[in-house]
């Protein structure tokens, strides 16, 4: 048994080990990374019993701390959901192998030849809470862009985590990858988060994977650079050019197929023309599902909706809760979600092309939706197989962050004796 008395010692081991399995990564072959992932994806199927087991000791524990519902949503594993596990480690070992893929190549008239080609980051460090389908996804993109990766999961998926993790090292012992390549902090002690934060030289990039409070502590601590993963403040706009079946599916899925994860809607602006018409009949349904409608005064007069207060703009509920208000246009729809959203997902519902593309153009929120469910606003659901997180700044990488996305990219430049005059 490892002595976790000492957190900083504990945390600089893991990161020199980290380091020096980058080193290794690197230069590994595609087939070999595959060939892991493709194990791992095996042993999870092999080990779905233990997992659900080891998920069931994580949920008696949340619900004794009483963990809200959405929470207990994300930490949840069945059968579906750990298929799913093993079915993402498979679509990530399919997917192109993005290290030295050549971005751009050209020739220069001093005979210099030059390539851009894509390379790994090098350590990643991955701070996540309660969702433990994160060791998976995390575990194996770092891994298909050559990263080492550092996982400090939170305690309330600590069993499941661990029992996720055995099988991503199975699948590195199998394709003879080092074991260092992916990491689990084996303490849910928050000073493992600290020392993370501060391993500048050893971690090149941290990911938070979590609420506003862990994300804002990342950004606000953290001494490496960071790919923030924002709150889903999602919006949803009806315009008055909606076809109405489609405004009814779409809105009833963004909002309620899971409403604990980042791409669940959480305020329905609906234009002022169709208020009482398509708009009346999407508040129908979200109530009569169980949804608590926060309407503005306009809706307000719907039965079975309460008043919203000015507190719910710009909330993301994470549950069966949406705020709801008319908007006399679609220059007032973007400016609502420009200073009430979060720059993560916003959906506009509507026929009328121009206002699609003045949406589009107009907001720069890191996905952007035309008469699509906002729940789509997922790595997997784009072809990635799985993603590490929604970026929300501009920074190197936005949206869905895959295996492309966890690379750089150096120039690599040829000559024939070329001298500079």
């Amino acid at each position: 048994m490892k002595d976790l008395s000492d957190i900083a010692a504990v945390m600089a081991d893991i990161g020199a080990r980290a380091r020096r399995a980058a080193g290794e990564l690197a230069v590994a072959t595609g087939t070999r990374k595959a060939d892991a992932l493709n194990a791992a994806a095996s042993a999870i199927d092999e080990d779905t019993d233990a997992i659900l087991a080891a998920n069931a000791r994580d949920l008696a524990a949340a619900r004794k701390k009483g963990l809200a519902g959405a929470m207990l949503d994300r930490l949840t594993l069945d059968p579906e959901r750990v298929r799913a596990i093993a079915g993402g480690l498979r679509a990530v070992a399919a997917q192109d192998d993005p290290v030295f893929k050549v971005l751009a190549d050209w020739q220069q008239p001093n005979g210099l030849s030059i390539q851009r080609v894509r390379t790994p980051l090098g350590v990643i460090g991955v701070i996540y809470e309660s969702r433990p389908n994160v060791t998976a996804d995390a575990g194996a993109l770092c891994l298909k862009a050559g990263n080492a990766v550092i996982l400090r999961g939170g305690s309330e998926s600590a069993a499941s985590s661990r029992a996720i993790h055995a099988c991503l090292l199975r699948g590195l012992d199998a394709a003879g990858l080092p074991r260092d390549a992916i990491q689990l902090v084996p303490t849910t002690d928050r000073a493992a988060v600290s020392e993370m934060l501060g391993m500048s030289g050893i971690i090149d990039v941290i990911v938070p994977r979590g609420g506003k409070s862990l994300v804002a502590l990342v950004q606000e601590q953290a001494r490496v650079p960071v790919f923030a993963h924002l709150e889903g403040i999602v919006h949803i706009y009806i315009d008055k050019e909606a076809d109405a079946e489609t405004a009814l599916r779409v809105v009833m899925n963004a909002k309620t197929r899971r409403t604990g994860i980042c791409g669940a809607a959480e305020c329905l602006l609906i234009h002022r023309d169709i208020a009482d018409t398509i708009g009346r009949a999407v508040l129908r349904a979200l109530i009569e599902a169980g949804v608590e409608v926060r309407a503005d005064a306009t809706l307000a007069t719907c039965p079975g909706t309460i008043p919203a207060t000015p507190r719910d703009w710009g909330q993301e509920f994470l549950d069966m809760v949406i705020a709801a208000r008319t908007v006399a246009n679609l220059d007032e729809a973007i400016s609502h979600i420009r200073e009430f959203g979060s720059n993560h997902t916003d959906c506009i519902l509507t026929e009328d092309e121009t206002a699609v593309a003045e949406f589009f153009s107009r907001l720069d929120s890191a996905i952007l939706m035309h008469n699509a469910s906002t729940q789509f606003a997922d790595g997997g659901e784009f072809g990635m197989g799985a993603e590490i997180g929604i970026a929300t700044g501009k920074m190197h990488a936005r949206g869905p962050v895959g295996a492309e996305q966890l690379t750089s990219f150096k120039y690599l430049v040829r000559g024939k004796g070329a001298v500079r005059t």
